[in-house]
C-alpha cells in the first residue's frame, strides 16, 4: 500500500472517530450540556480558522477582516430563516421587518418538513457565505494591493465599519438595526455542526491539496518567483480570500445557530483576533493544527478553566484568588509557554498523515547517525 493511500486511510479513520465521539456526546448528554456546547462552538471555530488558515498561512496575505465576513454570514442566516410567524415580535420596532419568508419553511412546502427545513437551513447557510464573498471581491479589488501590516489594518477597518453598519435603524427592517435577531432554527445536536465543517473542511484540503493550492503556497513562499512561473498573482490572491470569506461567512451562521440570537456587537476585532490566535497555536499553514488547537482553545476556556472565574477548581475552594477574570489571566500564561516552548505552533506546518511517514534513524558504519 502506497503512503498516499494510507494517508488518506488514516485521515478517513480520524474524521469517522470525531463523528464516532460527537454521536456518541449527544446520545449519552441532553443538548444544553457543556460537553454538547464545547463541542459545537469549537466546530465552528474550527471551520474559520481553517478558512483563515487558508489565507494567512498558504497564501500568505495577513488579513484581519475574517469577523466581518462572519457578521455577514451570522445576519444573512437569521434573516432568511426567521419564521413568518415571529417576524412580527422579532422586527417589533420596524414593522415585522422588510422580508416575510422564510427559506425553511418555503423547502419545507414541497420537501416535506423534516427534510426540507434542513435543506432551507443549508441554502441559507450557502447564501450567506456567497454574500460574505460578493462583499470579499469587492473589497479585495483595492486592498489586495497592500501587503502586511497595511493589508491588516485594512481588513480590520473593514470589518469594524461593517459592524456599525449593521447596527444602524436605518437598516434596522434588515437587520434590526441594534437589536437581536432570534427565533430561528437551529441543528438540534453537535453531530450536525461536527458532519457539516467536516465536509467543508474536506473542500478546502481538497483546495489546497490541487494545482490551485500550490499556487497559493509558490505566492507565500516568494511573489517574485511564482509570477517569473506564470502564476498570476492577482488572481490567485483575489481567488483565496474570496474562497476564505466564503467558509467563513458560513462559519458565522453556524456561530448564530450556536448563539440563538445574533446581535453586530460580538463581532469585534476581539473575534478575529481569538482565531488569529487559534491558527497561530495550530501551526501556521497546518489544517490539522487549526483543527486541534480550536477545540483545547473552546475546551479550556469554556469549560475547564472555568472554576477560576467562580471561586472553585479542581475541588479547591479559594474564592479570595478564584474570581472574575482570573481564568484570563491563567489561560493568557498557558499560551506563552505554548508559544515559547512550540515556537511554530502544536503541529507547525505538519499534519496528521505525515506522522506515518517518519522513517526510522539510518546509521552510518561506525555508530554515527545518518
Amino acid at each position: 500500500m502506497t503512503m498516499k493511500k494510507k494517508q488518506t486511510i488514516f485521515m478517513a479513520a480520524v474524521l469517522l472517530l470525531l463523528l464516532a465521539a460527537s454521536i456518541a456526546v449527544d446520545a449519552a448528554l441532553p443538548s444544553y450540556h457543556i460537553a454538547v456546547k464545547v463541542i459545537e462552538k469549537a466546530t465552528v471555530y474550527a471551520l474559520v480558522a481553517v478558512s483563515m488558515n487558508l489565507l494567512n498561512g498558504f497564501t500568505g496575505l495577513f488579513s484581519l477582516g475574517q469577523a466581518g465576513f462572519m457578521l455577514l454570514g451570522a445576519y444573512a442566516y437569521g434573516i432568511l430563516t426567521i419564521p413568518v410567524a415571529k417576524r412580527e415580535s422579532v422586527y417589533q420596532y420596524f414593522d415585522g421587518g422588510a422580508i416575510h419568508f422564510s427559506l425553511p419553511e418555503i423547502f419545507a412546502g414541497f420537501l416535506g418538513e423534516g427534510v426540507g427545513s434542513t435543506v432551507g437551513m443549508l441554502a441559507a447557510l450557502l447564501v450567506g457565505g456567497l454574500l460574505a464573498a460578493v462583499f470579499a471581491y469587492l473589497i479585495g479589488l483595492p486592498v489586495l494591493r497592500l501587503k502586511s501590516d497595511y493589508l491588516a489594518i485594512a481588513t480590520l477597518g473593514f470589518a469594524e465599519i461593517l459592524k456599525a453598519f449593521f447596527q444602524w435603524n436605518a437598516l434596522g427592517p434588515l437587520t434590526n438595526g441594534s437589536n437581536l435577531l432570534k427565533s430561528y432554527p437551529a441543528f438540534e445536536n453537535a453531530t450536525a455542526y461536527v458532519l457539516l465543517a467536516g465536509v467543508l473542511i474536506t473542500f478546502i484540503v481538497l483546495l489546497i491539496n490541487s494545482t490551485y493550492g500550490r499556487a497559493f503556497k509558490a505566492i507565500r513562499d516568494d511573489e517574485v518567483a511564482a509570477e517569473a512561473m506564470g502564476i498570476n498573482l492577482a488572481k490567485h490572491k483575489r481567488m483565496s480570500f474570496v474562497i476564505s470569506s466564503f467558509f467563513a461567512g458560513i462559519g458565522g451562521g453556524m456561530l448564530a445557530m450556536y448563539a440563538g440570537t445574533i446581535a453586530a456587537a460580538p463581532f469585534k476585532s476581539t473575534m478575529t483576533y481569538e482565531i488569529l490566535l487559534i491558527v497561530v497555536i495550530g501551526g501556521i499553514g497546518s489544517i490539522t493544527g487549526s483543527i486541534l488547537a480550536s477545540f483545547l482553545y473552546i475546551f479550556s476556556s469554556e469549560w475547564l478553566l472555568r472554576g477560576l472565574d467562580s471561586g472553585t477548581f479542581l475541588g479547591i475552594n479559594a474564592p479570595g484568588i478564584f474570581k472574575n477574570g482570573f481564568r484570563m489571566a491563567v489561560f493568557s500564561v498557558i499560551i506563552m509557554v505554548i508559544v515559547l516552548f512550540f515556537r511554530k505552533g502544536i503541529m507547525g506546518d505538519k499534519e496528521l498523515p505525515d506522522l506515518l511517514n517518519r522513517r526510522p534513524k539510518q546509521r552510518k558504519k561506525g555508530g554515527a547517525v545518518k
